[in-house]
């Protein structure tokens, strides 16, 4: 079984998702007291939220490739970066590492495509909905075009995320406002919505409503769970 690397801590609500996931399908797959080989190195948050306020996007490469090269140096034999928005940075870590990087926007393409889906609405942190540096790797390499919601749904939901899901706080009219944002994609003509936060899938369940959802860290932690046991897709 091979060794697999975390950067978490952003939040470190989802990294327990991804923790928890990660032991849990491997044993699935393994049985008995099977658990995963992990190496975690848990970031501090509010240093890395500050520069992405800042827009400082070479200071937080600088320190997750820093992060990455100490995983490494550990044993990993691959990395999760354990968080959508950081992976705007994902290709300065991978070009620092020479262990694999599990990118999970390609993670999220695959299952999309193989789910036959052509149009997919995504959640996420303002940087994630607005920037190119995930809608882009989605419609460039998978040919899937990506919707967004409207400015003011995509405020709400910033808000939202760091307000409320990165610490901890799950409540109901946050949850409508998620419920009804999808919804909206739903009627531009999303065949489904990417939850592309790892903390949304902490407020919004698949039970919430008819439109397909895609959970981020599930998808990511299965690709892992795949490649560090030499499972085929």
């Amino acid at each position: 079984m091979k060794t697999i690397g975390l950067l978490g801590g952003m939040s470190w609500e989802s990294t327990v998702s991804y923790y928890r996931a990660l032991n849990e399908g491997v044993k699935a797959a393994r049985g008995g007291l099977h658990s995963a080989r992990i190496i975690l190195n848990s970031l501090e948050f509010a240093e890395i939220e500050t520069l992405q306020s800042k827009g400082d996007w070479q200071a937080l490469a600088d320190i997750l490739v820093e992060a990455g090269l100490s995983v490494e140096r550990a044993g990993a034999d691959g990395l999760l970066i354990c968080t959508n928005t950081m992976h705007k940075v994902a290709p300065e870590v991978q070009a620092a590492l020479s262990i694999p990087l599990l990118h999970i926007a390609d993670a999220t393409g695959e299952v999309l495509k193989s789910a036959g889906i052509r149009q997919i609405g995504l959640l996420g942190t303002r940087y994630t909905m607005e920037q190119p540096f995930y809608r882009d790797r989605i419609e460039q390499q998978f040919g899937i075009d990506v919707l967004v919601p409207d400015l003011a749904e995509r405020d709400a939901i910033h808000r939202i995320i760091f307000e409320e899901l990165c610490q901890g706080v799950i409540s109901d009219a946050s949850r409508s406002v998620f419920l009804d944002a999808i919804s909206a994609l739903a009627g531009r003509g999303a065949q489904g919505v990417i939850l592309g936060c790892t903390e949304i899938a902490l407020l919004v369940k698949p039970s919430d409503t008819d439109v397909p959802l895609f959970d981020t860290t599930q998808i990511h932690v299965d690709q892992a769970v795949r490649w560090v046991l030499d499972i085929a897709r």
